[in-house]
């Protein structure tokens, strides 16, 4: 049954009765942004409606890589020119670049145990053709610090102004790096991602943004084009972020008559098999070296996949404006992967759909590695996943969806990660869920997902969503507080809302903010506008604290030609009361009680309808909110 806002006029149905004065019982706090988003709004960045403002703007980088690994030592060297661009209205006197490679260096700061190397070696630095020295206090330098390089040019940045920054760099690829998120899997496969000198988010909130990596919480990128080139022996394939532009002169024949059936192909070819192994490029003998280019646009980051031993299944699915070409890349210990391409293909062509942003790139690479990662991890055009062979089928198509999911949050969406994990794995898996319960073809797919919230909901382990992402207890509250809840509270402001009012916010939120850097308070204020309601009686408990939802039917009795159905609160989360009223007849009618008389009641209240012989209260039952405890939500006669 389609549930109507709950602020529609229902009120035809029930005789006011509230019965004896409830005092007040609810304390919702404002909610003050903080003086990086005050100052934003000043100066017209951002806007109080949660939209950019007028003045808004953003850093780019051009990025030009030149990278060979070497795979008996397991070791990574490059050269990288960078081109940055100041669009902001600030003088830099100084550059930031992350490290991250660092986070396993010996003395580290880290929020979890880690394989240690002796992290990123760095040379020949210049800029703007100037080189820079390290080790001094004075003068054109550079300075690093745990994962982050800091560089004094000469001259300041200038806004308006584009400066050259290239470097020399090598480090240890470690076996499961950087949180479990890159690495090398046996002899044959290295995934590369937290690999090069990136460079640190300037933006018109906090200017250079300040926290390390800490091997636990993700990343906040910056948009950029890059034009990256990877040499490796001639029996190894390379799959990376951005278009393959060389496909014709490294592919063996039989391998490139695949590739290109593939991109026209809605059922999945087979590029490369275990008979191909050892004679997929043009050059097939280790001791000489292929180039592979890549050339990608308008994307937060760039990732690697060198393999030679896996198959590579291929098709193509449709975006909505076009086709994107879908590829899983898995080696034999991994049976499941054998529906990995239908999965993709599924979840891209589901979520540009759904989402109202059709994928818009060249193609969504899926890499397994089962040593090196057990969930998933996400990079603009590809994934890295486990080979969830100890899980399920389920299983392995639902972490799809949700890396795929990942390209919508944050790579088009941009967001803090390393502040707000919860945005952008919240939304992901709010996606999730509906694109699991569209291939699958089933309803309330995101119950389970409830479920794992409100184990621990209310209880020491549970922390507050806002809580920056690497200062969570250890234990189940990051997981909790950046996946699961956030999801939840989604579904719910759904059932707040009404379905058809939140999409049409829901979806202009995500067009506002594309390929920009949007804030936990711009989507605050952008619901609270649209919507024309403040909303902060959500926000402030759902998101800052760590209450919980328990409503209750605690007795129907009947009064003349009237029934009285006396409601009870028992958590600290104030919620609308969605009520389904079935009377002997069958008949049912679905009442609302809105927020306002819910929180002027403290939520206790007796209800008069005018309906006899009723046999059945429900609470909420299309389940829109986590409610702690459902069984008191249901009276029977």
């Amino acid at each position: 049954m389609h549930m109507k806002s709950i602020f529609s006029t229902l009120f035809s149905l029930i005789i006011v009765s509230s019965g004896v004065a409830q005092p007040v019982r609810y304390q919702v706090n404002p909610i003050t942004p903080p003086v990086s988003i005050q100052r934003a709004i000043e100066k017209g960045t951002r806007t109080a409606d949660g939209k950019p403002g007028a003045a808004y703007w953003q850093q780019y980088s051009q990025y030009t890589i030149r990278a060979t690994v070497d795979e008996v030592n397991k070791t990574l060297k490059g050269d990288i020119s960078i081109r940055y661009t100041n669009h902001s209205p600030d003088t830099l006197n100084n550059l930031h670049l992350d490290l991250y490679q660092n986070a396993h260096a010996p003395g580290a700061m880290r929020n979890e145990a880690a394989e240690i190397t002796d992290g990123v070696s760095v040379s020949g630095v210049t800029v703007n053709g100037e080189t820079l020295e390290t080790g001094t206090f004075r003068g054109p330098r550079y300075v690093i610090y745990d994962t982050r390089m800091v560089v004094v040019p000469s001259r300041p940045i200038l806004p308006g102004t584009t400066t050259n920054i290239s470097l020399s760099w090598s480090f240890e690829i470690p076996q499961a790096g950087s949180g479990g998120r890159m690495g090398y899997d046996t002899d044959d496969l290295f995934f590369l991602a937290y690999w090069y000198p990136q460079m640190a988010v300037y933006d018109d909130m906090l200017g250079w943004h300040p926290d390390p990596f800490k091997l636990n919480a993700e990343f906040y990128h910056g948009f950029a084009d890059y034009d990256l080139e990877i040499h490796m022996p001639g029996d190894w394939i390379v799959l990376a972020t951005g278009d393959l532009l060389n496909a014709d002169q490294n592919f063996a024949p039989h391998i490139l008559e695949r590739y290109n059936r593939a991109m026209n192909s809605d059922d999945v070819v087979n590029v490369i098999t275990a008979q191909d192994f050892g004679d997929v490029a043009t050059t097939a003998t280790k001791a000489e070296s292929l180039v592979w280019k890549f050339k990608s646009t308008k994307v937060r980051d760039v990732a690697v996949s060198i393999t030679r031993a896996s198959y590579w299944d291929s098709a193509r699915t449709p975006t909505g404006d076009g086709y994107a070409r879908i590829s899983a890349l898995y080696r034999d210990t991994a049976p499941l992967w054998k529906s990995a391409v239908r999965y993709s293909q599924h979840a891209i062509t589901f979520l540009s759909e759904y989402t109202g942003i059709p994928y818009p790139w060249p193609h969504m690479t899926a890499v397994e590695a089962g040593n090196i990662i057990g969930g998933g991890m996400e990079y603009p055009m590809m994934t890295l996943i486990g080979d969830y062979n100890r899980s399920s089928a389920a299983g392995l198509q639902s972490v799809t969806a949700h890396e795929l999911a990942h390209m919508w949050i944050p790579m088009i969406v941009s967001t803090d990660e390393r502040r707000y994990s919860w945005i952008d794995e919240g939304f992901t898996s709010f996606h999730t869920n509906f694109a699991n319960a569209d291939f699958r073809d089933v309803e309330r797919a995101h119950v389970g997902t409830a479920a794992g919230y409100l184990r621990i909901a209310g209880t020491e382990m549970e922390g507050e969503m806002m809580r920056r992402s690497d200062y969570h207890y250890p234990g189940p509250a990051f997981g909790i507080a950046s996946y699961n809840k956030p999801a939840t509270v989604l579904m719910a402001l759904r059932g707040v809302l009404g379905e058809e009012t939140f999409r049409e916010i829901y979806l202009d939120l995500l067009q506002t903010w594309k390929y920009k850097h949007m804030s936990p308070y711009d989507m605050f204020a952008f619901f609270n506008a649209k919507s024309g309601q403040d909303l902060t009686w959500f926000w402030r408990p759902w998101y800052y604290e760590t209450g919980v939802l328990d409503q209750s039917v605690v007795s129907v009795t009947e009064r003349g030609r009237n029934s009285i159905i006396k409601l009870a609160d028992l958590g600290q989360n104030p919620m609308p009361y969605l009520l389904r009223i079935t009377e002997a007849s069958g008949v049912s009618h679905d009442v609302t009680i809105p927020i306002d008389r819910v929180m002027s009641s403290g939520g206790n209240l007796d209800l008069t309808v005018s309906y006899r012989g009723i046999v059945k209260v429900e609470i909420d039952p299309e389940v829109h909110f986590p409610d702690k405890d459902r069984a008191n939500n249901v009276w029977e006669r």
